[in-house]
């Protein structure tokens, strides 16, 4: 294989496509020292392009994050390209046009016709297939994905996704470019999302299950994945700000995509917001309504202190039994430690992946004695409960002030399989491992892409084992019991490391 650093680097890179995308790429290409060639087909499309690039340098310079000197060395590295062909002394062309791939073949084609035959063609697709935009060309070999997320400089992140005939030389050289240009290069095979869409199939879907079977509410659902799971926002206020119009369309695209590949199943509840024009953000109301561009979010349900009554818990799980027998001994509630509780005990239940009513009749407990706690994340942050449908109100209401009693929030769920944060890290976990159980990735690369490009608090893999493999397996293993839903099959991947006890980001 040619050593990365005797490849000749990219001197001229043209832009065809000067939207957001485009300027973005245009931008950090400029700063990195290329001269940047910009063509739109629309009438004054580059000259608001390059006054808009130029109007955020002149800020950084008057911010000193750059000098007077480089806002004009960049400025002048930004070349309008009045027609298509005056494209041609660029060494490597990238385009950020529509999304539909008879556009892209067409501009790739007559793009050959005017670059030398060394250019490398990169496309910012986010959804295509890189080897069918390079089918159309007479030389795929140096036809390549170069995908960038929005907004460009801010997202340090670039996917490099070679068709199966790109040549090696122009994966180096693009992944090269990817370093010069600041962003973490994650290199992927040319599969439906990439790495970073694919990832994060498992986050939106799974919530959106979850209130399709009444579980609870997007709000709640939110609450739980920022404040227990460590999002930076929940999978319903992601949905509102990116849009329905393109999340619901990429769902389906990436679940048709993978022969509807039971894990990527969309929900029909997006469809049905999508035709009532519930889009989110950008239509005032979607899963939240908006003021003023702000989230109007209910209050939580106020939680009643009730007086101490006898708790008994479940040591199916020892370590989450001495977790919850250290919060009622610090509340100063009775704490029975009989093999089965009394008739007045509060009964806490910890269960992964089960139900609170399997939970309870397996044991042998009254289920309206019962409620679980969900102890994946520990106690330490906002607590989840779940009832059975015959816990009675006065040991619910026990329960929710005994969890509440230093201050920490609550929130009260329908009896499911995995509670919330359980089921949706856990599919997390699991897409990340068949990703890459395909070999998409390598681990570091599928962790490090995700957490910057989508912002989670761990990457998938390194998700997996902060929470433990085993656990992982448990959860989903008795969700696909529950439920006979294959997209809760565990992948090979996890399989095998949770039973040989290894890392997850281990190769």
């Amino acid at each position: 294989m040619t050593n990365e650093s005797t490849l000749p680097p990219f001197k001229t890179l043209g832009i065809v496509g000067t939207g957001a995308m485009g300027r973005g790429i245009a931008q950090l290409a400029a700063q990195a020292g290329l001269d940047v060639m910009l063509f739109d087909v629309k009438q004054g499309a580059v000259q608001e392009a390059q006054s808009f690039i130029n109007g955020l340098w002149q800020r950084s310079a008057e911010k000193q994050r750059i000098t007077v000197e480089q806002a004009q060395q960049y400025s002048e590295r930004l070349i309008e390209a009045s027609e298509l062909t005056a494209l041609a002394p660029c060494d490597i062309i990238v385009e950020a046009i529509v999304e539909k791939l008879a556009a892209k073949q067409g501009l790739f084609s007559d793009l050959e016709a005017i670059v030398s035959q060394q250019a490398v063609l990169a496309t910012n697709t986010s959804s295509l297939s890189v080897t069918a935009i390079a089918a159309a060309c007479q030389h795929p070999e140096r036809v390549i994905g170069f995908h960038f997320f929005n907004p460009v400089p801010l997202m340090k992140i670039a996917e490099v996704i070679p068709g199966l005939r790109t040549a090696d030389e122009v994966t180096q050289r693009v992944n090269a470019l990817g370093d010069a240009m600041g962003h973490f290069t994650a290199q992927a095979t040319d599969t439906p999302g990439f790495l970073v869409n694919h990832a994060g199939r498992a986050f939106g879907t799974e919530a959106l299950r979850i209130i399709g079977e009444s579980v609870t509410d997007p709000a709640t659902i939110d609450r739980i994945m920022v404040d227990q799971g460590g999002f930076r926002m929940g999978p319903f206020t992601l949905l509102d700000l990116t849009g329905l119009d393109v999340s619901h369309a990429v769902m389906e695209s990436v679940y048709q995509q993978f022969y509807e590949e039971p894990r990527f199943r969309p929900s029909p509840l997006t469809r049905q917001r999508l035709a009532a024009g519930l889009l989110g953000r950008k239509t005032g109301e979607g899963f939240y309504r908006y003021v003023e561009g702000n989230q109007q979010m209910a209050d939580e349900p106020a939680i009643a202190a009730v007086s101490p009554c006898p708790v008994w818990i479940s040591q199916d799980d020892p370590e989450s039994a001495a977790a919850l027998a250290e919060l009622v001994n610090t509340s100063g509630w009775p704490l029975e430690t009989g093999t089965q509780p009394t008739e007045q005990a509060l009964c806490l239940l910890t269960p992964f992946g089960e139900d609170a009513t399997s939970c309870a009749l397996r044991q042998g407990l009254a289920a309206k004695q019962c409620v679980a706690v969900d102890m994946l994340a520990g106690l330490n942050k906002r607590r989840s409960l779940m009832t059975t449908p015959l816990t009675q109100d006065t040991f619910l209401q026990a329960a929710q002030s005994l969890l509440n009693h230093d201050g920490t929030l609550v929130s009260t769920l329908q009896d499911s399989n995995g509670f919330v944060l359980q089921r949706i890290t856990a599919c997390i976990v699991n897409v990340g491992a068949d990703i890459a159980q395909q070999g998409v990735a390598e681990p570091a690369t599928i962790d490090r892409a995700v957490e910057l490009g989508l912002g989670y608090p761990f990457g998938p893999l390194r998700m997996g084992d902060h929470y433990g493999a085993a656990r992982i397996m448990t959860i989903l293993t008795n969700l696909l019991e529950a439920t006979g839903d294959p997209r809760y099959r565990p992948s090979p991947w996890l399989r095998r490391r949770a039973a040989l006890q290894m890392s997850l980001t281990t190769g």
